[in-house]
């Protein structure tokens, strides 16, 4: 079963798209920060992560360089409710493989992670 996990600092999104990617079948960890996320990297070796750019304590392309040192081959699509170029160009120099924009359209992201994800779901 592949493994995603979800960072965010909006409880309540994290709780939906924690339930949205469990009904896909999906085992689902949830952060509400970068620092969070980088342990539960470290701890559980997700196969995805859907990474917010904004929250306190440790933002998302800080975790993303952690992260990346931690598992290059990691996938990492960031989620921000801000556009800005500089900061998509940052995190795909970074090595981020996607970057969807908040409001979150449940159809385009269940086609970017389920996409991103695919040729695990059959593994044992």
């Amino acid at each position: 079963m592949a493994r995603i996990l979800v960072v965010d600092d909006e409880p309540d999104l994290l709780d939906f798209l924690a339930e949205e990617f469990k009904a896909r079948g999906l085992e689902v960890g949830t952060a509400l920060n970068g620092l969070e996320a980088v342990e539960s990297v470290r701890a559980k070796s997700p196969d995805l992560v859907l990474l917010d750019v904004r929250m306190p304590r440790m933002d998302g392309i800080a975790a993303l360089k952690i992260i990346k040192e931690i598992n290059p081959a990691l996938k990492v699509v960031m989620m921000t409710a801000i556009q800005d170029e500089e900061i998509m160009e940052q995190a795909r120099d970074l090595g981020a493989v996607d970057y969807i924009k908040k409001p979150v359209s449940l159809p385009y992201l269940d086609t970017v992670i389920m996409g991103k994800i695919s040729g695990l779901l059959d593994s044992p």
